[in-house]
């Protein structure tokens, strides 16, 4: 199939087949559309995310390989285990949406200037209020230290963003997260694009093809998603 680009209309009814992303920049797809909850809840379905600047147009992207790792099966080293056992920090699910995407926003922003713009914050507030965005905070005396926040379809689990104010808080979120979605039944977490963060905690990386596969399976069945409305902290140690 050809490359090319295809511009979306602010009412959104369908993306474009994920084969016509460009090569380069690896994964382009689409421009144009919004940022309502259909639109990215059709978009996450079919492996599709935003991803632009501040500044920039809207940008839809589905690359050609996706980061990702199966819960449960994330490797912990015996240093963050060592910290976990020290019973320092404090972990909690949707405890505080909106704090924990703004400071997420702020730490990338204080470091290399960040996509969270505010119409994101407030696209996935929307996604959350509406039952589909979700969030692992962890804490220290009170104060948010570190966290992730993504999507959950069915028994997927699309992580967006995550951040650090002190040493490995964002491992030990991301290890919350991977047992508790393990015991919640889910199948797969997407992390989108390659690091050697997320390789050394044992994600790795699969094809597109692959990739669509997973979400044809995992996408439809709601019932692992239902765990979320339930109130639940997880103590380390």
């Amino acid at each position: 199939m050809s490359e090319t680009i295809s511009f979306l209309p602010g009412h959104v009814t369908g993306f474009p087949c994920v084969n016509s992303a460009l090569k380069e920049p690896d994964g382009l797809l689409a421009v144009g559309g919004n940022l309502g909850v259909d639109t990215l809840l059709l978009a996450y379905r079919g492996g599709i995310f935003p991803w632009f600047n501040e500044g920039d147009p809207l940008l839809w992207w589905s690359p050609s390989q996706r980061m990702v790792f199966i819960p449960g099966k994330l490797h912990i080293s015996r240093s963050l285990l060592k910290l976990l056992r020290k019973n320092r920090y404090q972990v909690t699910f949707d405890h505080d949406f909106s704090a924990l995407i703004k400071t997420c926003a702020s730490c990338y922003q204080s470091n290399q200037g960040t996509w969270i713009t505010a119409d994101m914050i407030t696209a996935y507030t929307t996604l959350h209020l509406a039952g589909h965005a979700h969030c692992v905070e962890v804490w220290r005396d009170g104060e948010l230290v570190g966290g992730l926040y993504g999507v959950a379809l069915g028994q997927v689990f699309f992580a967006e963003s995550m951040f650090s104010k002190e040493s490995n808080t964002s491992k030990i979120a991301l290890a919350a997260l991977s047992e508790q979605l393990a015991h919640w039944g889910f199948q797969l977490v997407d992390c989108q694009n390659y690091s050697t963060h997320l390789e050394s905690l044992g994600a790795g990386l699969i094809s597109r093809e692959c990739y669509i596969k997973y979400l044809n399976t995992y996408c439809s069945n709601d019932s692992a998603c239902a765990n979320w409305r339930l109130e639940w902290q997880w103590h380390d140690g």
